[in-house]
């Protein structure tokens, strides 16, 4: 699919089906996000300020959400392209709840939540280092969806969420900033 064509099918999608996502699908819905894009580690898929790379991505899957995946909160490693398992087991109905109830978050095989660690850019910039942050986030939440679109599958932008129970349903420690949530899966 060209990008002009994942562009005029982008839709914020709300209702999935229950179908696994292959890992191969996983891995280049994370790389769109925030994959490196050279051999040396320098660039990656969106625009960072000053190269500052503020977001940490976290995927979290049900039981059967990926194929030969389990359930948990994962975290993505950038630099080596894989998943670490942050904590086991399928929080997706309380990670819903700490979203104002939105079903599905739930309802999607995965769930991607997006953090910001505003030190890493802030340190350079002060507080305008805030507005970087939240710019860089919106580069990966556009590539996330279209992504998911040349794949055949589909997301949502969620950005309505009490901060602090998303940090605490994901574990996840203080200096974590949650900006984006956006379930993923196939179409309904």
């Amino acid at each position: 699919m060209s990008l002009e064509e994942a562009i005029a099918r982008r839709r914020s999608i709300r209702r999935f089906t229950s179908e696994p996502l292959s890992q191969l699908q996983l891995a280049q819905i994370l790389w769109a996000a925030q994959g490196i894009t050279d051999t040396q580690g320098r660039y990656r898929t969106v625009p960072s300020a000053g190269a500052t790379y503020p977001l940490e991505t976290f995927v979290v899957c049900g039981q059967n959400s990926v194929k030969e995946i389990g359930d948990g909160v994962y975290r993505y490693n950038i630099d080596s392209h894989s998943l670490t398992l942050h904590h086991k087991g399928d929080v997706r109905f309380e990670l819903a709840r700490a979203a104002l109830d939105e079903e599905m978050i739930y309802r999607a095989p995965i769930d991607i939540v997006i953090c910001a660690l505003y030190e890493r850019t802030t340190q350079y910039y002060g507080r305008r280092g805030e507005r970087y942050v939240h710019i860089e986030v919106g580069h990966a939440g556009q590539n996330i969806y279209l992504q998911a679109t040349a794949l055949g599958l589909a997301t949502v932008a969620i950005g309505a969420f009490y901060d602090e129970q998303v940090r605490e349903v994901l574990r996840l420690e203080n200096q974590y900033r949650p900006l984006y949530i956006m379930p993923v899966g196939r179409p309904a």
